[in-house]
């Protein structure tokens, strides 16, 4: 069986004609009818019904449909790709992002891409942390704006801060800490907490403890949130209280008071990049990244 084969009957099995098929593909109806038989009989599968007013897909003609589809559009893109290699243009990069925080570095390093590399396009994903963290790995991100997790385990990516925030504690509206300007970290130390969870935000555990155990308590994580705003809303259902980055005071709750921790703690967010993925614009894209996260410090 070849490629051509399969081209054939996607033919004729989307158009549920011969002679439209052939048209399109410009070949002799009788070629393209003795091409399908040949298919059939090398799989030994029937795949079209056939009387002299129409023809219709079988059931397993169907399914073989659908996978035909599908490695006659993959052969397409491989063409596609290797003819823009031979053009020297460059395919787009695929860049993550957590919509909650970077957006003031992102547009900026985003016009300064485009301006340098106009023939590089972006894809942007809104996606979370930890989401942005296996997408990386697995190649199918080439970098990602992972905002505040850090992997505790070697992951064979770089990671570079650009911001750092300022960190806020959640409280319930009518809870007394809300009449404080200011709330030392220890005056938490009876209360639960509302946790991030790790498959969002890899690292966010560690570094509530950590940050906790330096004033002298271990948290009481009540429960875990899988996005900022979750964790927000237990808050304010009176289930406890939690610890995010100052860009968090958008997610506005007449239920929820904000106000700044003592002694101060701050929470740093990066970019990460495959260290072994050579992109020419991921490299460009690094740099820019790199240049003005530092002028914006």
């Amino acid at each position: 069986m070849e490629l051509r084969h399969l081209r054939y009957f996607v033919a004729v099995g989307e158009a549920l004609s011969f002679t439209k098929a052939a048209s399109t593909l410009h070949l002799s109806q009788p070629s393209l009818t003795r091409q399908v038989r040949d298919l059939e009989a090398e799989i030994g599968v029937k795949l079209l019904d056939r009387t002299r007013q129409q023809i219709a897909l079988t059931a397993e003609g169907l399914a073989f449909l659908t996978d035909a589809k599908r490695v006659v559009g993959l052969s397409a893109e491989i063409v596609k790709s290797v003819q823009r290699l031979s053009r020297h243009e460059h395919t787009a990069l695929q860049i993550g992002y957590v919509a909650n925080l970077f957006y003031e570095i992102l547009p900026g390093v985003l016009t300064s891409f485009q301006s340098s590399f106009p023939t590089i396009p972006v894809n942007l994903f809104d996606m979370s942390c930890g989401d942005q963290i296996r997408a990386l790995e697995e190649g199918r991100l080439d970098l990602g704006f992972i905002g505040l997790c850090r992997p505790a385990e070697p992951t064979g990516l770089e990671i570079y801060t650009v911001a750092t925030y300022r960190a806020l504690v959640a409280l319930p509206k009518d809870h007394p800490l809300t009449n404080e300007g200011i709330v030392r970290l220890k005056a938490l130390k009876s209360m639960f907490f509302i946790g991030i969870s790790e498959t969002s935000f890899p690292g966010y555990h560690r570094w509530i403890t950590q940050t906790c155990l330096q004033a002298g308590f271990k948290p009481k994580i009540l429960q875990d949130a899988e996005i900022e705003r979750a964790a927000v809303d237990a808050v304010a259902a009176g289930l406890g209280v939690t610890i995010l980055p100052d860009p968090v005071r958008k997610f506005s709750h007449h239920d929820v008071v904000f106000r700044p921790i003592a002694p101060a703690v701050k929470m740093a967010a990066g970019v990460a990049w495959k260290r072994d993925n050579s992109s020419p614009g991921l490299r460009g894209y690094v740099e820019i990244v790199k240049s003005l996260s530092a002028s914006m410090r």
